[in-house]
């Protein structure tokens, strides 16, 4: 029996990882927070470690897996992709996985098939949200564009993304300028997969 081919320590989660097999339509997902979590994690970008971000402010969660396509970057031409958006943030592109059944840890990969997104500003600056769905979900692994799937879903998305930076007494920071489908958010991934190796042009080889 031949071995199996091993990687001797932990890739980046950002950097170390690919895309996924067939983007922008089929990608990589790290997931970082669920729909569990009271506390928001996401990866430190240096050491590619989970830390706490912050606990969650409301009692709201987010309704889907959350996360990030590795070897994506929002910088110009997600920005751009945006309209009203000064800048984008300089993040990882976020995404949201459908899942039928209950995954309650973060710190994963799974392979997430991209039907839509939100396009979001969050003080003025493009953070968008692509919408997908776990690959071969038995529930929601047939979808390909949002329009497949319950708009209850999709409202609970926009619920959580328009307040979930939400002061008593103070104006959110975050607008959902539009909700839009496949065709859209391929162009978005695209995008992110251009900027990123326009930065890192080593890691995106």
């Amino acid at each position: 029996m031949d071995p199996i081919p091993f990687q001797a320590s932990r890739p980046h989660p950002w950097h170390g990882l690919t895309v996924g097999p067939q983007p922008p339509s089929i990608v990589h997902a790290f997931i970082e927070i669920t729909p569990y979590d009271l506390v928001k994690y996401e990866v430190d970008k240096l050491s590619g470690y989970m830390r706490v971000d912050r606990p969650q402010r409301s009692s709201s969660t987010p309704p889907t897996l959350y996360g990030f396509i590795p070897r994506t970057l929002c910088a110009d031409r997600v920005a751009a992709l945006s309209p009203n958006a000064h800048s984008a943030d300089g993040d990882p592109l976020d995404i949201c996985v459908l899942s039928e059944r209950p995954i309650n840890r973060g710190d994963i990969v799974i392979d997430a098939r991209v039907i839509g997104g939100l396009q979001m500003l969050d003080d003025g600056e493009a953070d968008d949200k692509i919408l997908a769905v776990l690959v071969n979900d038995p529930a929601w692994g047939d979808a390909r564009d949002i329009a497949e799937v319950p708009p209850l879903l999709v409202e609970r998305l926009l619920h959580y993304f328009s307040t979930y930076k939400l002061r008593i007494g103070e104006a959110s920071p975050t607008v959902i300028r539009d909700v839009y489908g496949f065709e859209r958010a391929a162009r978005v991934v695209e995008a992110a997969l251009a900027d990123y190796a326009s930065v890192y042009p080593i890691a995106a080889d």
